[in-house]
């Protein structure tokens, strides 16, 4: 008896599936990569002998390659074959990965950073160009809730991994060689399932180049002056000043050659739907208000209590560990006919801002369990928001239109996690100053204690007060974020014969 249509339907060929689950290997190493990096960079400045300033750019030159690259990934994906491109990416972030533990120039370190973020900036977006070209409509959302984890699940996982390896076992060195095994499993996956097709040489001529140009430089500008701006006090820096001026007017010269060209490496113009345009800002500050699930915990953690990584792993697990199985329930539940996903992203939004108010709270005396309640709404919520959100989007995308819209919500996506990280550390500096100069006025009313108690109890209560500031501003920012969402276009569940 042969299958009905809607049963072949559900079942995908071995090979596609194998090519798919070998892309979502690389997409959740690539953001691994970049993740416990960032992490682990303490230790490894320290086996390395380079200054914390000089080894801050270490993290610029990788956050640099991924964006610059992930515009135009698709694009390239397509004329050389996800095949064939996704090999080369591998390969050279495996090879560089190999390599950077042995190298003694920070300046070597840096470069070799850098091409291994542009090789790990062109996989995240393939993730979601095959889960929108190859998946069919009545399991496109499970695809979708994959994509999704490489915002909910990877960021948390890799405070595990970075804590094993800097802590567990004392070896730094795999905070770069963790992705070698998987890296030889995704390429072989996608080696097989992926069908061998020739380069498109006829696509090269149609190229937008002198935007992409425009492109790859104001974005590298851009990301060096968000992540080195606080360091080098913005624009009291010449450095900081002359990358946003330059970074903002090549920006605009991008943006202005993908709009007018025929044959746009992204095509701007599909922000012109409700969806898409209204979602894309919704998408990057939720990205932002993400943080407070993992930098804000850990970053008071650190500092209030002299926590390590490997202190601050169960705090991420709460978060990592649910998405496993999380993702694909949000997917069942907007596969529901009654369910309006508008409503299901509002209510992960304000699950999310429940848990920023109640973190809100936190006092000197906090450790790490006070933290729990706060990170068990953040494992709730972030589906729930991630996957409506992408159901929203991605239904009003034609197939055809899936390389374009890929490129756009994956910039998006470095470019919210870039400004969340920076928007941190300012508010840190500025309302830590703030809240110390109250209090030293407070205090030198009173002559109650020792100068050295005294300045060690204003430095704790302004960071106290400081993380409190910035939960409740990510709490307001997720509230205001819900009439927002209740404004998109409603669309229907899915029809799936069953």
């Amino acid at each position: 008896m042969s299958a009905s249509p809607s049963q072949q339907a559900v079942l995908l060929p071995p090979k596609l599936l194998a090519a798919l689950v070998g892309i979502f290997i690389s997409a959740m190493m690539a953001g691994l990569n970049n993740r416990v990096g960032a992490l682990g960079l303490v230790d490894v400045q320290g086996a390395l002998g380079f200054s914390p300033d000089d080894a801050s750019w270490i993290n610029t030159s990788y956050l640099a390659g991924e964006i610059l690259v992930t515009p135009f990934a698709t694009w390239f994906a397509i004329t050389l074959s996800i095949r064939r491109f996704h090999t080369f990416a591998v390969v050279v972030i495996a090879a560089i990965a190999l390599y950077l533990p042995f190298v003694q120039n920070l300046a070597l370190f840096v470069a070799l950073r850098f091409v291994q973020g542009m090789a790990s900036g062109a996989l995240v977006p393939l993730l979601m160009m095959m889960a929108l070209k190859a998946l069919p409509l009545n399991i496109r959302l499970h695809g979708l809730a994959l994509y999704a984890m490489t915002a909910t699940f990877s960021p948390n996982i890799a405070v595990w991994l970075s804590g094993q390896w800097t802590d567990g076992m004392q070896m730094w060195q795999f905070t770069y060689w963790q992705v070698i095994p998987l890296c030889i499993i995704a390429i072989g996956l996608v080696n097989w399932g992926a069908p061998k097709e020739p380069v498109n040489y006829a696509r090269f001529p149609q190229g937008d180049w002198l935007g992409m140009a425009f492109g790859i430089v104001s974005l590298t500008l851009l990301t060096v002056a968000l992540s080195q701006g606080e360091r080098l006090d913005w624009f009291n820096s010449r450095l900081i000043t002359l990358c946003v001026v330059n970074g903002l007017v090549l920006l605009g010269l991008f943006v202005a050659c993908e709009l007018t060209h025929p044959t746009p490496f992204i095509d701007l113009r599909l922000l012109k739907r409700k969806n898409l345009g209204l979602g894309s800002l919704i998408f990057t500050v939720l990205l932002m208000v993400f943080m407070s699930a993992t930098l804000l915990p850990m970053t008071f953690l650190s500092k209030a209590a002299q926590y390590r990584v490997y202190q601050s792993i169960p705090l991420a697990l709460i978060i990592g560990l649910p998405q496993l199985v999380l993702g694909s329930m949000v997917a069942l539940l907007l596969y529901k006919k009654w369910v309006d996903a508008r409503k299901v992203f509002a209510l992960g939004l304000l699950t999310v801002a429940t848990a920023c108010f109640v973190a809100g709270h936190v006092s000197a005396e906090w450790h790490r369990t006070e933290f729990y309640i706060a990170q068990i709404l953040q494992a709730v919520g972030q589906p729930m928001a991630v996957v409506s959100m992408l159901f929203l989007m991605t239904s009003v995308v034609d197939p055809k239109e899936g390389p374009y819209f890929s490129g756009i919500i994956n910039t998006f996506r470095v470019i919210g996690t870039l400004l969340g990280g920076s928007l941190i550390s300012h508010l840190l500096v500025t309302r830590g100053q703030f809240h110390s100069t109250l209090l030293v006025g407070h205090e030198a009313m009173s002559h109650n204690d020792t100068p050295q108690n005294l300045v060690h109890q204003i430095a704790s209560q302004s960071l106290t007060l400081s993380i409190a500031d910035i939960y409740y501003l990510f709490a307001i920012a997720a509230c205001l974020m819900i009439p927002l969402v209740l404004n998109m276009t409603f669309v229907p569940a899915p029809s799936v014969k069953h």
